[in-house]
């Protein structure tokens, strides 16, 4: 699993997918998403505006990622 470190109180979904470099733009995260192909928590998370907070897992393209504050 991956960890993202954020300075902020979450990281929108279809951010985390653009920062983590899985996509290449913001329009395809969202195409990614509408089509259900990530999930958060382990179900299927069609909103690309979805807050992503620590101890939140999104699953994509076979790999996991989970997100923590900064020190």
């Amino acid at each position: 699993m991956t960890t993202v470190i954020i300075s902020t109180e979450y990281i929108k979904l279809q951010d985390l997918l653009k920062f983590e470099n899985l996509v290449e733009s913001g329009g395809i995260a969202k195409q990614h998403i509408q089509e259900g192909a990530v999930m958060v928590n382990g179900e299927v998370c069609l909103l690309r505006g979805r807050k992503i907070r620590p101890g939140d897992v999104v699953a994509f393209n076979g790999g996991e990622y989970t997100v923590a504050y900064a020190d």
